[in-house]
């Protein structure tokens, strides 16, 4: 009678496995958590790239994480089907070398594109992002499983192998995403952080591969032309980020800026955040007011507060600090706290658009909904909600609890008004104007006509008070103004609202009320 063990047969070896040799184990957990975090960095840096382009929404950022994930499943089954058929100790310096390029390439790739996919369509952002991210993530992703490959040589502790490389993988994509968000992005401009990614990238496959050659005796797989064509390919995706348009003067930690002259008025100053106009400032005329929108927070201030008596007033959102330096030009004394969560564009205010600091004008960089809380109850005449993400509204800044702060800090008789862009069939401006009448008794709208009748995108104004608005003065200010404003308020108003839902921190869905279709 034979042994239990007699009946066992065991497999030939596929020749892959006869002829790849393990790495050491130090190089293989420095090789998964390298590839691994790089995937990280490049998804980070990915939405600053196509931010200027489709706007930074969650639809954007949903899009770069999923297609992210897409290209490290891809990534990681082609890694594994080639290393059961293939040398995998061949095949990992070229992967890395081939990442190092496609993440040049990503550069100027998104830019030329970018200038053609304009727009917030979901395929425009599909693609855009597709093109960030997923060659370069892919080939990152396959080599994890080259790696478990090459160190599988004993069956016995394929579990241990397996699960301790998995976990320096994490770690490492841990690590990117932390350093990328809290350093990289803070310090350096996207365009360094890639390149930066993709020399580290390069040479670090270069490296691996005279490594492997020395210990191998063996040339790199390939023959010379494709290794000069992939040399070239990288020298011109690098040559061409030289060339290739670029939407910033500068960027900060949260949006990629840029400061553009009025070619029809030599003080005119645009600010333009993702490509996106958000402020325009008079750098001769405070008082000059080239938007609408803020033409109506201007005539709501001349009506709550006659020209000449000063305010305390309370801004979320600095952009161009277009609205505090015309409130400090008319009403001399007035006391202007500014709530900025880009210190960045606190620096471009001051060196470009005529920002000066003082007695009646402080900067506080940091989040609006978090610095509201510290404020003294019953503190301020009037407050301005004039914070975007983009185009939108940040969620936490739209919801009750955020109006309940508001309210909190807003004197009896002072005013709220809340700045919100909307598009038909305008159901975050309806939601949002009931989210700020279950906090204020007393609420009115400003908008043109055709906005309120869905027929076209625009600026809403929200007017919000504790006390009686003063409807008909206001009116009669609007009605002074150069473009058709019209302002709803009583049943008017309770009709466009309808049955709009209410924003809690619970529950704030503010991009799919906006998205158009």
């Amino acid at each position: 009678m034979s042994s239990p063990s007699s009946d066992v047969t065991v497999p030939p070896a596929t020749p892959a496995a006869s002829t790849a040799r393990a790495l050491p184990n130090g190089l293989a957990a420095f090789l998964v958590f390298f590839s691994s975090g790089a995937v990280l960095v490049l998804e980070t840096a990915a939405l600053r790239l196509v931010g200027p382009y489709v706007g930074v929404t969650l639809q954007v950022t949903s899009s770069v994480i999923g297609i992210a994930l897409a290209a490290i499943a891809y990534g990681a089954w082609t890694g594994g089907w080639l290393a059961d058929r293939r040398n995998p100790r061949a095949m990992l310096a070229p992967a890395l070398v081939l990442a190092g390029i496609a993440t040049a390439v990503t550069l100027p790739v998104v830019r030329y594109a970018g200038e053609v996919l304009r727009g917030g369509a979901a395929s425009a952002i599909l693609l855009l992002v597709a093109l960030a991210v997923f060659v370069p993530a892919a080939l990152l992703a396959a080599v994890t499983p080259l790696v478990v490959k090459l160190q599988l040589a004993d069956l016995r502790r394929t579990g241990q192998v397996v699960g301790r490389l998995s976990s320096v993988g994490t770690l490492g994509a841990v690590t990117a995403t932390l350093v990328t968000g809290f350093v990289l992005v803070a310090a350096l401009p996207s365009t360094v952080i890639l390149f930066a990614l993709a020399a580290s990238l390069g040479l670090t496959g270069l490296g691996l591969g005279v490594w492997l050659r020395r210990q191998d005796r063996a040339e790199l797989p390939g023959p010379a032309r494709a290794k000069a064509a992939l040399a070239v390919l990288g020298l011109v995706g690098a040559g061409l980020t030289t060339v290739a348009p670029n939407p910033c003067d500068i960027e900060t930690a949260y949006h990629c800026a840029s400061v553009e002259v009025d070619p029809a008025r030599d003080s005119g100053r645009t600010l333009l955040l993702n490509s996106a106009q958000h402020s325009y400032v008079d750098l001769a005329d405070p008082t000059h007011l080239e938007y609408a929108y803020t033409r109506w927070i201007g005539a709501v201030a001349d009506v709550v507060a006659p020209q000449g008596q000063r305010l305390d007033a309370l801004h979320l959102g600095g952009g161009g600090f277009t609205v505090p330096r015309y409130l400090t030009a008319t009403r001399p004394g007035t006391d202007n706290v500014v709530f900025e969560i880009d210190g960045g564009l606190v620096e471009l205010g001051e060196r470009q658009l005529g920002v000066r600091q003082g007695p009646d004008l402080r900067a506080v960089v940091g989040d609006a909904r978090l610095l509201v809380a510290g404020e003294a109850t019953d503190s301020r005449d009037l407050v301005v909600g004039d914070a975007f993400g983009h185009l939108v509204v940040p969620w936490h800044l739209a919801t009750r609890e955020m109006a309940a702060e508001v309210r909190r800090v807003t004197r009896p008789g002072g005013v709220y008004v809340q700045n919100v862009i909307d598009y038909p069939p305008l159901r975050f401006i309806r939601s949002e104007l009931a989210t700020v009448a279950a906090e204020f008794r007393h609420v009115a709208l400003i908008a043109p006509a055709a906005a309120l009748a869905g027929r076209e995108g625009s600026n809403f104004l929200i007017v919000a008070s504790d006390t009686p608005l003063p409807l008909e003065a206001v009116r009669a200010r609007l009605a002074e103004l150069r473009e058709d404003a019209s302002l709803l308020a009583g049943a008017d108003l309770t009709a466009f609202v309808g049955e709009a839902l209410v924003l809690t921190d619970d529950y704030a869905p503010v991009d799919q009320l906006l998205a158009t279709a």
